[in-house]
C-alpha cells in the first residue's frame, strides 16, 4: 500500500515502499498560538521568541512569545510549535543547495 502526501502525490521514489514519506511543505496557524509545520529539513535554532528552521521551499524564521517546539520528526519532516506566533518570515529564494551540512538539532536528532 503506498503512502500518499496530503496532495494526493506519491513522494517516494519508486521501489522506496516502507521508507518514511516527507510531505510537502504546508503550514497550519490556529488561533495564533499552535503551528504546524510539514517539509521541515532541518531546525537551526530554537528559543521561546524565535525558531529559526530550514524547510523544502526554503528557510523560515517564526517569531513570537513563550515558542515551544512540542515535537519534532525530522525523518517525517514535521514541527509542532506552541505559543504566541507574531510572524512568519520566508528567507532567501528556496531551499539551501544539497550537499551543506545539517544544523546542531540535525545532528542531535536523527
Amino acid at each position: 500500500m503506498k503512502r500518499r502526501a496530503l496532495d494526493g502525490i506519491d513522494e517516494r521514489p519508486p521501489g522506496a515502499e516502507g521508507t518514511t514519506v516527507r510531505k510537502r511543505h504546508q503550514l497550519t496557524l490556529k488561533h495564533r498560538e499552535s503551528m504546524s509545520v510539514e517539509g521541515v529539513i532541518n531546525v537551526e535554532s530554537f528559543d521561546n521568541q524565535q525558531v529559526l528552521l530550514e524547510t523544502d521551499q526554503g528557510m523560515m524564521i517564526v517569531r513570537g512569545d513563550g515558542l515551544h517546539i512540542k515535537e519534532l520528526n525530522l525523518e517525517g519532516g514535521s514541527l509542532l510549535v506552541d505559543g504566541f506566533v507574531q510572524s512568519i518570515e520566508y528567507i532567501g529564494d528556496g531551499p539551501r543547495p544539497k550537499g551543506r551540512g545539517k544544523g546542531l538539532l540535525g545532528k542531535i536528532f536523527r
